[in-house]
């Protein structure tokens, strides 16, 4: 059977960026378009050119890429020619390949919202498409409102969509702007465009996440026949967010029916690097990863409960649907006071260390995890920490270095500008082969700004771990959870620290105490001895 070809849209650089607390750089924007080129995606659409400075440099200097750089605007205002329309001529101007045009398609709107008569704006969206054309660009005309306006007027909201594709649009991208279509109406809607005499190969899907089908509803409108769909990464956008594409790419190349009929940009390696890209994006964003994301969460491939853990060990197609390594994931056996032996062995066999079934040790090592889980420590984020207890109890854990003692400072003094800020500075003295090492931090970053006494105490303990230092370069701290796990004066802090190099690698470490610091100075120990300890160090 001949696989039909299916074309992706990513619009995180221009739908993304209206998620509430986003805001890229230009830097930012190339970036990201380089990844998700390496992705395989068919079009990246860049912005708004014109819209804001960040949109009009990114432009001025784009990012070369395999994929069709596309720029965004909206039809011609009335009034005014297609030719003469400055916002028009702008979004030309940045000289992208295609250009994609908003406009509307729901009388509501029309009258509305634009306060012109339903005719003129029918004229303003062929006028616009064909200006397009005549520049020598691919244009796309995005139907806003589709749905809720084939539900109100179906004829004029197919008649809209007829004009664009009239005047020469290679796609029609019907969309859900309101998020709030369900996906048997989407299907309806697809099938009833493509009646109206617009092929689905020139009909695509934009759909919002505000009713959680935003992915559900891309798939429906391809199986009515559409062959585009637009999306982010990460499922980015205003309002509750875009169709995810990194839920939708590995559903569409793994899952069938889709995988066996359809063909996309993206290839099997390709997609090994989803996981990477989603990462990448969160951390252009200061963002904590979703751990329970779809395919690239550090939890959509965790299995914790005995009974699953001893079935993956026997075929994971027990319990997952897919392998972790088609997305560029992980499998991970987490520990908890639930764990078994099956769940132990597992993930020491994860971690290269294998023992034997009824082992005496193994017992030992889960009386150790409850017993520290009822003071308060959590193994079941924090896998680092659990196989450093292991590999202890193993007698398989390296002495590499020693803290001695450390001290922590905080106080507050006059910042120069008339007001009081904070300053910690943290010393930590550590015993490497016989000889002390002490080293000092302050919490100061490049701007000047206090970062806290668990910022001081991090650098100075990775300031100089002498033959150890080049494993340890480059590490940086992503995440820091606190929790308090009882209450009143004896309360007791649980601090999880996630950690990641270079190469993408991430680890979970866990500190508990009464005080906050030492609870963090645990974690932040247990990180660097695991890091250590995966890369070889002192072998």
């Amino acid at each position: 059977m001949t696989r039909e070809r299916l074309y992706l849209f990513d619009t995180t650089l221009r739908d993304g960026q209206q998620t509430q607390g986003v805001q890229f750089s230009a830097a930012d924007k190339t970036q990201i378009a380089h990844a998700l080129d390496a992705l395989g995606l068919d079009y990246i659409e860049g912005g708004w050119p014109g819209a804001n400075p960040t949109d009009s440099d990114f432009f001025a200097a784009p990012p070369a890429t395999r994929a069709t750089l596309t720029a965004f605007g909206m039809t011609k205002r009335t009034g005014r020619s297609a030719a003469n329309d400055d916002l028009l001529a702008a979004v030309l101007d940045a000289g992208t390949p295609a250009v994609c045009l908003v406009g509307k398609t729901h009388d509501f709107h029309v009258t509305t919202a634009l306060g012109v008569t339903l005719d003129e704006n029918i004229d303003n969206i062929a006028a616009s498409i064909a200006h397009v054309v005549s520049r020598g660009r691919e244009a796309l005309f995005d139907a806003e409102h589709f749905f809720d306006g084939w539900k109100a007027d179906p004829a004029y909201a197919i008649a809209a969509c007829r004009a664009a594709f009239d005047a020469g649009a290679r796609w029609i991208v019907l969309c859900d702007t309101n998020g709030g279509t369900l996906p048997p109406d989407i299907e309806a809607g697809v099938r009833a465009v493509i009646e109206a005499g617009i092929p689905g190969s020139h009909v695509g899907i934009h759909a919002h996440d505000d009713a959680g089908l935003g992915a559900a509803n891309s798939l429906a409108a391809v199986t009515a026949g559409a062959r585009q769909i637009q999306g982010t990464l990460n499922g980015l956008g205003e309002r509750c967010g875009n169709a995810n594409l990194t839920t939708l790419l590995p559903t569409l190349l793994l899952k069938e029916p889709y995988a066996s009929r359809f063909r996309t940009g993206v290839t099997p390696e390709a997609l090994r690097g989803l996981t990477r890209a989603s990462r990448l994006l969160d951390d252009i964003l200061n963002r904590v990863p979703l751990r329970s994301a779809p395919y690239v969460g550090a939890s959509a491939f965790a299995h914790k409960a005995g009974l699953h853990a001893s079935a993956i060990l026997k075929d994971p197609a027990t319990y997952e649907h897919v392998d972790p390594a088609l997305v560029g994931n992980a499998r991970v056996i987490p520990m908890s006071n639930q764990a078994g032996q099956a769940n132990l062995r597992a993930r020491l066999a994860a971690a290269g260390i294998e023992v034997a079934p009824g082992d005496p040790r193994l017992a030992r090592i889960l009386e150790v995890v409850k017993e520290r889980e009822d003071q308060g420590y959590a193994y079941d984020g924090a896998q680092a920490s659990f196989e450093l207890l292991a590999r202890r109890e193993l007698g398989l854990l390296p002495k590499l270095f020693e803290v001695k003692r450390y001290r922590v400072t905080v106080e507050r003094r006059p910042d120069g500008g008339g007001r009081m800020a904070s300053h910690s500075e943290a010393v930590v003295v550590v015993g490497i082969a016989g000889e002390t090492v002490i080293s000092a931090s302050e919490s100061l970053d490049e701007t000047g700004s206090d970062r806290g006494p668990v910022n001081a105490l991090a650098k100075a303990l990775a300031k100089d771990l002498g033959p150890f230092q080049p494993y340890i370069d480059d590490m940086k701290l992503v995440d820091f959870k606190v929790r308090i796990t009882q209450g009143g004066t004896e309360a007791v802090t649980r601090v999880i620290i996630d950690s990641e190099d270079r190469d993408g690698h991430r680890w979970a470490t866990v500190g508990v105490s009464p005080n906050i610091v030492d609870a963090s100075f645990q974690a932040l120990t247990d990180a660097i001895t695991w890091k250590l300890v995966r890369d070889g160090a002192g072998r």
